[in-house]
């Protein structure tokens, strides 16, 4: 659906000539309506869904053929970048880790339903999250959508800066302690890659607000077990600087 719209952009553009070793192809909202005004399907015009590609295989064919991946840097603001824009979510090869249910009642309400957030508060309310981070002091302190403030960062094959401002970005649960804020990105089904703005974006807000250790996590709900991978930048001022932690599944009894 979104290969013909950004094939036209592309070549509206001349974006395939563009040197990716200069710099990023900026592009904004308004170009991308304009170049796009032919189509009548919405999905085909919409900006919103265009630049939606959270995986590496949402990406449009064109985006893969150049090794090209797209962010927000602000309001209506797109940057495309030649390089690597997405994270492996690798399978937990290690046993599950039988956990035992701590509350002494039932979470009726918890059973309604099989929406990430669903999933999520109910492993916080079991102490999953608190066990996996091994803090014990978290508490639900961040949710929902937030715009970031300034920043920079080094992003792509190139490591060209990229300047970032007043980007929406949504944290599907944030949680603080004594030490630590535990940045949640949620899933309720099997995920093999995610675009690291998904972590990076919260994770360089966050920053900003806070002089505790900003923990970046993916956290994910499959059949009856709860899944939890932990991340982190060795650079926070390169976006691909991101590494893997550890990870552990769980299975409540």
């Amino acid at each position: 659906m979104r290969d013909a719209p950004w094939d036209k952009i592309f070549n509206h553009f001349a974006i395939i000539d563009h040197d990716f070793k200069k710099g990023p192809f900026i592009i904004t909202a308004q170009q991308i309506k304009e170049a796009t005004k032919g189509f009548t399907n919405t999905n085909e015009r919409e900006v919103r869904i265009l630049c939606k590609q959270d995986t590496r295989e949402e990406r449009p064919e064109i985006f893969k053929k150049y090794n090209l991946f797209i962010l927000p840097i602000n309001n209506g603001t797109y940057a495309i970048i030649e390089g690597e824009g997405y994270v492996d979510i690798k399978e937990i090869e290690e046993d599950t880790k039988e956990y035992k249910y701590t509350l002494d009642f039932d979470l009726d309400t918890s059973k309604i339903g099989n929406s990430e957030m669903q999933h999520l508060d109910f492993a916080y309310a079991s102490s999953i999250i608190r066990t996996f981070i091994n803090d014990p002091s978290l508490v639900l302190t961040i949710r929902g959508r937030k715009y970031t403030p300034k920043f920079s960062f080094l992003a792509g094959d190139h490591k060209h800066e990229i300047t970032v401002e007043s980007v929406q970005t949504e944290v599907d649960a944030g949680y603080e302690g004594r030490d630590n804020v535990v940045l949640i990105e949620a899933k309720n089904s099997k995920t093999n890659n995610i675009i690291v703005r998904q972590l990076f974006y919260p994770f360089r807000q966050w920053k900003q607000y806070t002089k505790k250790t900003v923990i970046p996590v993916f956290f994910e709900k499959r059949n009856d077990l709860y899944l939890l991978w932990q991340f982190k930048f060795t650079d926070e001022n390169n976006y691909n600087s991101i590494e893997l932690v550890k990870s552990k599944k769980y299975k409540i009894i």
